[in-house]
This record gives structure tokens, C-alpha cells and sequence, in this order.
């Protein structure tokens, strides 16, 4: 009798072992599914191509710069620097690409947003932050792919050729130049910009 009954304690032990294994299986591919999503990324060729129109805007504007796109997490997958970009220009292209990722936000906008005096004002004191223009994300479908930065030509509606003066030259800008420092191809005479 008491091996019976020990007997039948063993196969309940057993059976809720076994049932409880099920149940496990079971809801492991329903946690998998919550515990994970999709994401889109950006290809490298994607990535290339959009540096190299980048680069090829800018050059047709006099100007020679870095451009630097990031993936969704901020990391580096496309680099370019002109031949006569100064030697600042791939770092700040990153920082600038990665700023706007990291802070989902383009970097022209987190400029105005963290001017001294602001409630966000702090945060251009952190490490890797590219508070300045020339950083924009890049958006597919309503979902974030990455950023690019550009660094090198001079900020604001003059590198997006919204200049005000009439458009004489590619990038808005009259027969002076631009008047923001950038570097701008003209005979005999480069300028520097972030």
C-alpha cells in the first residue's frame, strides 16, 4: 500500500512537470513574439547613395565637405570627404549625423531648442553632441532609417539654397559669396565652416 501511494505522488509529481514543460513551450513563441519587434535599416547602398547626392549638392554649390550617414542606432556606415574639406570636417559630419538620430530631432531644430537660457541648454554639453545645423534624419514610411550630417558648407536656408538674395549662384548665394564662413571653391580664396 505505501508503495502505491508513493507510486501515485511520483506520477503527479511527473505529470505536473510534464504539463508545466507544456504550458512553457507553449507560451514562449506568444512571449518571443511580444518581447521583439521589426525594424527597418538603411542599406549601404541606400547609405552611399545618399551621401554621394549629398556630396554632389554641394560640390554643384562651390562647396567642399565631409557627409556622414548613420544607421538608426548611430552607427557610422557612409563617410565622404571631399579632396579639399578641411580637416575637421569627418568628425563634425558624424556628430552631426548622430545628434540627429540620437535626439530624433534635425540638428538646425536642436540648435534653437538648446540656446542658453533654455530648459534644454544642457544638453549641447554632452559628449558626441553636434548642437548645430547640418544634420537631418532620414525617414521612410513614418519610420526612422538614420541620419546625415554635413560638414563644411555654411548653415542654414544658404545650404538648402533658400537664400534670399535672388539665387545668382548655386546655394543661394549672390556674387560675394556666401555669408556665412563655409568652404566655397572661388579662384584664390577658400572659407571654412563647421
Amino acid at each position: 500500500m505505501e508503495f502505491h501511494k508513493e507510486l501515485q505522488r511520483t506520477i503527479r509529481a511527473m505529470t505536473c512537470v510534464v504539463s508545466g514543460a507544456a504550458v512553457l513551450a507553449c507560451a514562449a513563441p506568444a512571449q518571443a513574439q511580444q518581447a521583439s519587434f521589426t525594424v527597418r535599416l538603411l542599406t549601404p547602398e541606400t547609405a552611399l547613395k545618399a551621401a554621394q547626392t549629398a556630396l554632389a549638392k554641394c560640390r554643384a554649390g562651390g562647396f567642399q565637405v565631409a557627409v556622414a550617414v548613420t544607421d538608426r542606432m548611430g552607427v557610422l556606415q557612409v563617410l565622404l570627404r571631399d579632396r579639399y574639406a578641411g580637416p575637421h570636417t569627418p568628425d563634425m559630419a558624424g556628430a552631426k549625423a548622430w545628434t540627429a538620430v540620437s535626439f530624433r530631432v534635425n540638428t538646425t531644430e536642436l540648435a534653437d531648442a538648446t540656446q542658453a537660457g533654455r530648459a534644454q541648454s544642457g544638453v549641447r554639453h554632452r559628449p558626441g553632441v553636434a548642437a548645430v545645423g547640418g544634420g537631418m534624419m532620414i525617414e521612410s514610411g513614418g519610420a526612422l532609417l538614420g541620419a546625415i550630417g554635413v560638414s563644411g558648407a555654411p548653415g542654414g536656408s544658404e545650404a538648402r539654397g533658400q537664400g534670399d538674395d535672388g539665387g545668382q549662384t548655386p546655394g543661394g548665394h549672390g556674387p560675394a559669396g556666401p555669408s556665412l564662413p563655409g568652404r566655397r571653391l572661388r579662384p584664390g580664396r577658400l572659407q571654412y565652416g563647421l
